[in-house]
Parts: structure tokens; C-alpha cells; sequence
């Protein structure tokens, strides 16, 4: 059964229940990233273990179809996914107030739980392949959800069966994702042919070559704060914006106006600062003047 799709939850929920946690897509430059959980009741581990399911890795694409539509149809089995957008991954590592990568991956894990505690299942035990240091993020997980036995540990998608079957919910869910990807730019330049999505893949690293625009960077399917990136920019074009000075205090001032300089389009890099150029012109910018628009400071 699938959590989302669940209206009511299963009389074995009610009893202790076990649950694993991995995800797909953590080192990809193009697509999402994946978390996927699967859980059932505790009395059920034997019957988990005789189910084949395995690191989602080891497995061809055929395999893994074939166990996610087995788990799916398993009405003693429950599953659940986050899938984190390319923007929103990009969008957060590049923020003011950076949030990394293991965060991410820590919050999406952290989210799967509270959503199966929501739904009503008694989860006493929970698998987790770990990010970072398996001991600090046991910690973090256990006074988080003390009533919850954590077990963090490298490679636990080989371990424990019921990882195992969390990384096929996770690996295959992002496979669709990226194959089924609707792409929200429409130029008819735009192939589909980007290969597996890893940085090191010829095939991605022609389509990332291709694909980039000196002003716009790249398609929204690539995750631009990747460093990966950097390299596919050489001849950036500088952009400028302009946009109202601003005092301390919130108001505009009436003395001029500031350009911001644009010096590097969707990627980062280890010296990246934002630079400000003040100009010498006085007034507001001509596209908001000309539309009578104005900054709303009060709702």
C-alpha cells in the first residue's frame, strides 16, 4: 500500500512496525533527489527478508520495476516518497543562509517519519542509511523521535532488508521522474537525450555542453548550485540589474538608484561574491517608472 494513497490505515499498523529509509539521486547534476521509506509490521521481517529486494544498485532496471510493483501490490507493506526538486535543491544550497546538502537530506528523512507517525503507523524501529556521521545523525534522529530505535549505518541498503526495499521505492520513483520529466522550458532546441544525470557520464556532460545559455545558465532539470556546473561558463555574459537603492531602515531613497552585478548565472564557486555597483543615475528604473509601479513596504 502506498502511504499517499492510503484512506485508512492497515489493523497491522496498530502493532510495533519496523521502517527504512534511503535515497536516489544524492550525486546526480540533472533531476531530483529521492527519499523513499518502506515499513510494515515487526512480525513481518521474515516474509521481508524471503522478498529478494537488495541495494538498488546491484539491480538492473527490469529488477527494480518488478520488486517496487510487487512491494506496491503487498498490502502488509507500506511506503512513502519526497521527491526535492533541482530548484529547490539548488535554490536552498544558494540561499543567504545556505543550507547543505546533508541537511537536506536529514529534513527529508525527518519528514518521511513525522508523515507514517501521522498516518497512524507505531513505528518502534526505523533504518537509516546514514549521511554523514552515522552516530551524530542517530543522535539527532533520537531526540527528535524518542520513542523511535534508530539504526544509522553506511551501506544499510545492503544490510537490512527493509533499507533495501526503501532504496528501490526511491531509486525507482526518481528513474521515472527523470524520464518522465516535463521540462518548463519550451525552446524546440531542447533534447531529452541527458543520459544518466551523473557528472561524470558523457552523455550528461554533452547534453550540460548543449545546453547552457550565457545569460539563463541552464534548464531547470539541472541543479545549478552543483559545482559541475562552473566549468560550462567560461564566456558568461554580464548582466546587470537595477533596482531601487535602499536605506537601512526599509525606505527608498530618493538620491539615485544601484545595479547589481550579475557575475555568475545558476553556479558557485570557491572565491563567488555578489558585487554592487552603484550608478550614477538618479530616479527610478525606467520599466517600473513607465508602469507607475512602486515598492508596497505595508499590507
Amino acid at each position: 500500500m502506498g502511504s499517499e494513497e492510503a484512506s485508512s490505515v492497515p489493523k497491522w499498523a496498530s502493532k510495533p512496525c519496523i521502517m527504512g529509509i534511503d535515497e536516489a539521486g544524492r550525486g546526480p547534476v540533472l533531476g531530483p533527489m529521492v527519499y523513499g521509506c518502506l515499513y510494515c509490521a515487526l512480525s513481518y521481517q521474515k516474509t521481508l527478508s524471503s522478498l529478494n529486494f537488495a541495494d538498488s544498485k546491484t539491480l538492473k532496471e527490469e529488477k527494480r520495476e518488478e520488486l517496487f510493483e510487487n512491494l506496491k501490490a503487498d498490502e502488509s507493506i507500506g511506503w512513502a516518497v519526497d521527491v526535492i526538486d533541482p530548484k529547490e535543491l539548488s535554490a536552498k544550497m544558494l540561499k543567504k543562509n545556505k543550507i547543505n546538502l546533508n541537511e537536506i537530506s536529514h529534513d527529508s528523512a525527518i519528514g518521511l517519519v513525522v508523515r507514517v507517525l501521522n498516518l497512524g503507523v507505531l513505528l518502534t524501529e526505523v533504518y537509516v542509511d546514514t549521511v554523514g556521521d552515522p552516530e551524530k545523525y542517530r543522535t539527532k534522529l533520537s531526540e527528535r523521535f524518542p520513542s523511535i530505535k534508530f539504526v544509522v549505518a553506511k551501506k544499510a541498503d545492503s544490510l537490512y532488508p527493509v533499507v533495501s526495499g526503501a532504496s528501490i521505492v526511491a531509486k525507482v520513483t526518481r528513474d521515472r521522474a527523470v524520464r518522465d520529466w516535463v521540462l518548463d522550458e519550451t525552446a524546440d532546441n531542447i533534447q531529452r537525450n541527458f543520459g544518466s544525470g551523473y557528472p561524470g557520464d558523457p552523455e550528461t556532460k554533452a547534453w550540460l555542453e548543449n545546453h547552457k545559455h550565457p545569460i539563463f545558465g541552464f534548464p531547470s532539470l539541472v541543479r545549478f548550485s552543483w559545482g559541475t556546473c562552473t566549468p560550462y561558463f567560461k564566456n558568461l555574459v554580464e548582466v546587470l540589474w537595477e533596482s531601487d537603492q535602499m536605506d537601512e531602515d526599509g525606505s527608498s531613497s530618493s538620491n539615485g538608484k544601484r545595479q547589481l552585478k550579475l557575475s555568475n548565472v545558476g553556479i558557485t564557486s570557491s572565491k563567488r561574491k555578489s558585487e554592487e555597483i552603484e550608478s550614477s543615475g538618479k530616479g527610478r528604473c525606467k520599466f517600473f517608472q513607465a508602469r507607475k509601479l512602486e515598492q508596497l513596504t505595508h499590507f
